[in-house]
């Protein structure tokens, strides 16, 4: 019975414990929610933090400063403080009286605003009943009459001293009992609005004091968070993200003094009344991406409306700021800025919604900087590369892949975009043999894994000939009795290609250079090509590995053409440094082999067929 039981056991199948599977996306997708719920209800808590992160970046290099200078830590973080904190206050004075000033004059404004509206009036009046403005508010007019009529608004009202029909209900009167509150209510209703950004900044300045005196600690328990089993890449990420966040915030004050500064400049020039308000205000502004620009040259464009009788102070002024905004944009913000954010200009504007749909206008102010943090984050973290793929400013795919997708798509247009940049760079040497080829042999690799069908193949290969014959300029065509090279594709059309694109680099040296499809030499056809006059033939592999197929091919041509006309055998995949050049010429006995376009050329030099070209042309010189 034992022996029984033994032996079922051991013909039972043992079970193997399975792998965890990977994430899912719904698993991702929750967890990218859950994220976005916690920043979302978390922000009375998590915005005061991320603004002390921020001036942590920005202070940290100025108390490291005052430390090494033998300063002390905690004297060196409460200087700091005490003096960015008292820079905040006095603007705030400054800003404050400029606005108290301005209060005081806008009752002198006032006639001036009344007479423009009056000419505006006076204008719209004069175009007659055909003008716009009398035509749409007759439109409006009529419309709110019709509804009044509709609604029953316009119904005479009954007499006060009017009794009800007998039998009518009588409507209920209502009764509302107030009551003074207390003291303690009113100073909360009054009080508790300005209460919230007094707390803020008080939270604020106590997490960035104890970021700032703890901040090496702080640092060693974000690498245990982020393992410290890789230190390495972690220091790397906290390097690089700080690195970027201070000097994205370094060259964005820069840019703002640099705007700010004209601006209160030239406004004080023109004659626009506090112009140090609207200089300080430009400048501080303009850190709130996208809307603090326009917030802060709304302001001094409506008060030159109502300061000037006329219309040449405001038009000055819209001028001034176009001027300075352009300068900025265009000139110092690319000179200044860089790649200080690796944040492409997308990646940017959706930073800016999301951030302030969750925090408000604070979280447009921190949009930038935590958007480079998430940058960095997936730059450094497989798991997160995602990010850097979606906000990051590097390509995303380089110029062969970018080239082939565009054959793909059937789209000349840029795809001769990218072929001419990189053209424009290296000549059409530089552009065959980075470019050009490898984005031949990406689609021989598809095609060898079964993900390129027929379709795709012809697209590629018909849309990088067309490409080669805009690129070529259009050269006479030589002579009858210069040599002939026949620059063969060795098994499909894009094999064609790259013989077409060998075919254009040897026409301008003077040789005739015809490209003809594989199935011209197949067994059936290679007699109808004429065995005489050809110099050499040259065979296009996109396929290194194919050594067979170019052996047989091989032996075909030298039956047809004979010894004496030499075979290069182009391997375009090959890598240069590796043994392939001498395995083929051993497998296949071709004369030469390349694995470039120099290299062909190179070999076409030894094997004599330019030198016989320049024999030619010396005595017609």
């Amino acid at each position: 019975m034992a022996e029984d039981t033994a032996r079922r056991l051991q013909a039972r199948p043992i079970p193997v414990p399975k792998a965890a599977p990977p994430a899912s996306t719904q698993t991702t997708l929750l967890v990218i929610a859950l994220v976005v719920a916690t920043l979302y209800l978390g922000s009375d808590i998590l915005v005061p933090i991320a603004l002390a992160v921020l001036l942590t970046f920005v202070l940290a290099p100025i108390v490291s400063r005052l430390e090494r200078l033998r300063l002390g830590r905690i004297p060196s973080v409460l200087a700091v403080v005490v003096l960015v904190f008292a820079g905040i206050t006095g603007f705030g004075m400054v800003v404050g009286g400029q606005i108290a000033d301005l209060a005081n004059n806008l009752p002198t404004y006032q006639k001036n605003v009344h007479d423009k509206l009056d000419s505006l009036r006076s204008r719209a009046a004069s175009a007659g009943s055909g003008g716009v403005v009398q035509q749409a508010t007759e439109a409006f007019r009529d419309l709110k009459q019709g509804l009044e009529q509709v609604t029953g608004e316009t119904a005479p009202a009954a007499p006060a001293n009017a009794l009800p029909a007998p039998g009518a209900a009588r409507e209920p009167v209502p009764v509302r009992i107030e009551q003074d509150g207390d003291a303690l209510t009113i100073i909360s209703d009054v009080l508790g609005p300005a209460m919230a950004p007094v707390a803020t900044a008080g939270m604020v300045l106590v997490f960035t004091i104890f970021m700032l005196l703890q901040r090496e600690d702080l640092r060693d328990r974000l690498i245990r968070l982020a393992g410290s089993g890789d230190l390495s890449r972690t220091t790397e990420a906290m390097n690089d993200a700080g690195e970027r966040v201070s000097r994205y915030l370094l060259m964005q004050c820069v840019v703002n003094v640099t705007y700010g500064l004209p601006i209160g400049v030239g406004l004080w020039l023109i004659g626009v009344p506090n112009p140090l308000l609207w200089g300080l205000l430009s400048t501080v502004l303009r850190f709130i991406p996208f809307l603090g620009p326009a917030i802060a040259a709304a302001f001094p464009i409506l008060l030159s409306f109502a300061v000037d009788g006329g219309w040449t102070l405001p038009l000055l002024c819209i001028a001034l700021f176009v001027a300075v905004e352009l300068f900025s944009n265009n000139v110092v913000e690319p000179w200044l800025y860089g790649s200080a954010t690796g944040l492409s200009s997308l990646a940017i504007i959706v930073a800016a919604v999301f951030w302030t749909t969750l925090w408000g206008p604070v979280g447009l102010l921190l949009a930038t900087p935590l958007t480079v943090c998430l940058v960095v984050l997936g730059r450094h973290v497989p798991q997160l590369h995602f990010l850097e793929v979606m906000l990051g400013d590097r390509p995303v795919l380089p110029d062969e892949a970018k080239l082939y997708q565009r054959l793909l798509a059937r789209d000349p247009i840029e795809a001769m975009e990218i072929a001419e940049e990189k053209m424009s760079k290296g000549g059409l040497v530089e552009a065959g043999h980075g470019l050009l080829i490898p984005t031949l042999s990406l689609a021989e690799q598809d095609r060898q894994r079964n993900r390129l069908n027929p379709e795709g193949r012809q697209a590629v290969a018909e849309g990088m000939v067309a490409l080669l014959d805009e690129m070529m300029e259009s050269s006479p065509p030589a002579a009858e009795d210069t040599p002939l090279i026949l620059c063969i594709g060795a098994r499909n059309d894009l094999d064609e290609a790259a013989a077409a694109l060998l075919g254009h680099m040897l026409r301008p040296r003077g040789l005739r250079a015809d490209v003809i499809p594989c199935e011209t030499v197949s067994v059936r056809s290679i007699a109808a090509l004429a065995p005489t006059g050809v110099s050499a033939v040259a065979l296009s592999y996109l396929n290194p590995s194919a050594l067979s197929h170019a052996r047989r091919l091989v032996r075909r041509l030298r039956l047809h053409f004979g010894p004496d006309v030499p075979i290069l055998l182009c391997l375009w995949s090959a890598h240069p440094e590796a043994d392939a050049p001498e395995q083929a010429t051993t497998q296949t006995t071709a004369d030469r082999v390349a694995t470039s376009l120099t290299g062909a050329v190179t070999q076409l030099e030894e094997l004599g067929v330019l030198a016989a070209v320049e024999a030619e042309k010396a005595p017609q010189a």
